[in-house]
């Protein structure tokens, strides 16, 4: 490898000298710094493939996707029989859902590194995000041979294994959800036991709200099961979740501070009672409504969407993008404009439940049916549950507000990926955790003319 002149004043240093020297500033956070020295080497020496690998982590890290797949492409390139490479490659094309490009290169690493559990586990992703179940299934298994403390490959085992049907060993593999990299352990340091299913009739078992509001909302069903074996029953969770949590009964307390908690004798994460009640196909608790609105708040919406609807017009409401912070949101959320084909509907008056940025997109609509923003006014799920009650339909994508409506019974057209999330499993439009949800699915990645045409379909015969 001949030396590379970087410097204005013309010292002269091998490659591997400023890589490092790079490196060193990225590990240090000086992010800058070392984007700046790694584009001075790269046109220097344009043929040194791993200040290309390194440009693309750094690229990746700074939030520039398509800067870091440029400088990934071009090492592979450079270097084709360089299996990280390939393995780097796969996971950046599945970022772009180019998922044919991804699993050419997924391949080609694990074929290159066959005893490598990365190139495999990320292998599994992609099969995943194709919906080739069984393979990616194959691909995990393959990872935890190699590695079996894997906390990743054992959670991505347990989604393709609940999104197949398989629940009894995937509930087991879910269980390795806490051992993820930065996921929270439920429960603050302390000596009390994980509870294993058995009555506790004189001891107190604290329930946690784990996961997201979608996941505590599905989950709260199990809450009136587990007071029968546990009637001494507290649930922590977040503020957010008081309207759901509270209507559950056989719960004593409720709080999201730890410090207004009673003394407990064993926990449980809300997200780990299906195991214990062993949940498959045919069990799944769905005493449907398990969620009511305040009467009282029904009339206050009641006259207020009387108020700014049309006589005669039927009342829909649009939930279109999630929590921007969530891992998937790149793949369930969309755009106001994607639901385009819905507002050209003639006697329908739109109302937007939408929470969070995705408001914004409200001041660009210039569709031809009414569309009212109600998300300023609301302030939490009990005023959600009480404007649901009101409305004939609600299409949304995979949400909060779609579980609260399927929890309360109400009509729901839910716009689904092409690879959804486990709980909704695969080739159904229905779901056995909320009959009265209709899962509008995409037919290819990145796809939402179908399901959207397929919710304007339904809307147009609700109106019949």
């Amino acid at each position: 490898m001949s030396a590379v002149d970087t410097q204005p004043a013309g010292e002269i240093r091998p490659p591997q000298a400023w890589l490092a020297e790079a490196i060193a500033h990225e590990e240090a956070g000086r992010l800058e710094e070392a984007a700046d020295l790694l584009d001075r080497l790269i046109a220097a020496a344009p043929a040194f493939h791993p200040a290309m690998l390194q440009a693309g982590m750094l690229a990746h890290k700074r939030g520039r996707p398509s800067e870091a797949l440029s400088f990934c492409e071009r090492a592979a390139e450079l270097a084709p029989d360089n299996p990280i490479y390939h393995r780097n490659l796969g996971e950046l094309y599945r970022v772009f859902g180019r998922l044919d490009e991804a699993i050419l290169h997924g391949r080609r690493a694990a074929a290159l590194l066959p005893d490598d559990p990365l190139s495999h586990y990320n292998l599994g992703v992609i099969q995943y995000d194709r919906q080739d179940i069984p393979a990616a299934i194959e691909a995990q298994r393959r990872t935890l041979a190699l590695n079996p403390a894997m906390p990743s490959a054992h959670f991505e085992l347990a989604e393709a294994l609940l999104l197949s049907g398989q629940f009894a060993e995937g509930w087991e593999e879910y269980e390795w959800r806490f051992r993820l990299p930065n996921v929270p352990q439920p429960l603050p340091a302390g000596e009390q036991p994980q509870w294993d299913g058995q009555p506790m009739p004189s001891e107190t078992l604290l329930l946690i709200g784990d996961q997201g509001f979608g996941d505590t909302i599905q989950f709260a069903r199990y809450i009136p099961l587990v007071a029968k074996r546990c009637p001494k029953l507290v649930v922590a969770c977040s503020a957010e979740m008081f309207p759901v949590i509270s209507q559950q009964p056989g719960v004593q307390a409720y709080s999201e501070r730890w410090a207004e908690m009673p003394a407990f004798a064993a926990y449980c994460p809300l997200s780990g009672l299906p195991r214990l009640f062993k949940t498959d196909l045919g069990n799944i608790p769905a005493p449907i409504p398990y969620l009511n609105a305040e009467p009282a708040l029904v009339e206050h919406w009641r006259r207020r969407l009387d108020a700014l609807s049309l006589p005669g017009y039927r009342r829909v409401g649009l939930v279109w993008a999630g929590r921007p912070t969530h891992g998937n949101d790149f793949n369930r959320s969309i755009t106001l404009k994607h639901l385009a084909p819905l507002v050209e509907i003639e006697r329908i008056v739109f109302f937007s439940l939408q929470m969070g940025p995705g408001q914004a997109q409200i001041g660009g609509y210039y569709g031809q049916a009414p569309l009212i923003n109600l998300g300023a006014e609301i302030r939490d799920f009990s005023d959600t549950m009480a404007i649901l009650t009101l409305l004939d339909r609600l299409v949304s994508v995979d949400t909060s507000v779609a579980h609260l409506a399927g929890a309360m019974g109400r009509p729901v057209s839910m716009l689904t990926p092409f690879a959804p999330d486990w709980r909704w499993l695969q080739g159904r439009s229905d779901t056995p955790w909320y009959p009265s949800v209709e899962l509008l699915r995409q037919s290819a990645p990145g796809d939402w003319g179908a399901p959207v045409a397929v919710a304007a379909a339904r809307l147009r015969s609700d109106l019949r």
